[in-house]
């Protein structure tokens, strides 16, 4: 990514926000379930301004974010649950408010910083190259929980190529987390992009091969749809074994 890159990936970060902000605003009744267990569509937004909070932590004031990663490692498995519930929690329209600013400030933040400077985050250094898809990605991903809950059909868009990209990396992420070795053949991917262009990574002439819409390899590389309930195919055992246990995040 470039700076130039930066500009056009920033404004789609800011969209998404945008996007899931009219949804949830028009929404009185935020203690209604979403598909993850336990969670509300506030704690949703509330998992959202909180990792917010977090990157301005790290970027502004980077020594005071072993605080976050301790305060995380106090609470192991169960910190984002008690990190959620913590801000659902709050009146609906101070944490809507508090999501609104983090918001702006993060993508002002991200704007700003040098593309090259790192900054901590949980278990690895980052730099802007990576954090502005990366809060896109969770912002489209926690957004689609609160779609499905409201039962709104959401219009797919060209901000998935950020995420879908992510997905394409995280296909060593996908076989570690499996405890199954990385497969040493390279993959092709081949996805249709909303406006039916074609999205590929990977060498034309690969073995590997995983095809589909650009929508449907977003919702399963981040966990919102189960293999069957996509159009993604597969040709090699080892694609197929990738879509299986396909993730972007730990």
């Amino acid at each position: 990514m470039s700076d130039v890159q930066r500009d056009v990936a920033l404004p789609d970060l800011v969209a998404e926000g945008y996007e899931l902000d009219a949804l949830v605003s028009a929404q009185a009744d935020w203690s209604k379930d979403t598909p993850a267990v336990g969670w509300t569509i506030a704690h949703q937004i509330a998992h959202l301004a909180s990792a917010d909070a977090n990157v301005l932590i790290a970027i502004r004031t980077p020594e005071a974010f072993d605080a976050v990663l301790k305060h995380a490692e106090n609470l192991g498995p169960r910190y984002r649950d008690v990190d959620a519930a913590e801000g659902a929690a709050l009146p609906r329209a101070q944490l809507l408010e508090q999501w609104r600013a983090g918001r702006i400030e993060v993508a002002a933040a991200l704007r700003d910083i040098p593309l090259d400077q790192a900054f901590p985050w949980y278990g690895a250094e980052l730099t802007a190259k990576l954090m502005v898809p990366l809060r896109l990605m969770e912002t489209w991903a926690h957004g689609q929980d609160i779609f499905d809950t409201l039962g709104v059909t959401r219009h797919a868009t060209s901000r998935l190529r950020p995420i879908a990209a992510m997905g394409v990396v995280g296909r060593e992420l996908s076989f570690y987390t499996a405890e199954l070795p990385t497969p040493a053949e390279p993959f092709r991917v081949e996805l249709t992009g909303p406006d039916g262009e074609t999205w590929a990574w990977g060498p034309a002439d690969a073995e590997q091969r995983v095809r589909g819409s650009a929508l449907d390899f977003c919702l399963r590389v981040t966990r919102r749809r189960p293999l069957a309930e996509t159009d993604l195919t597969a040709v090699g055992a080892d694609a197929r074994k990738w879509l299986e246990i396909a993730r972007i995040f730990l």
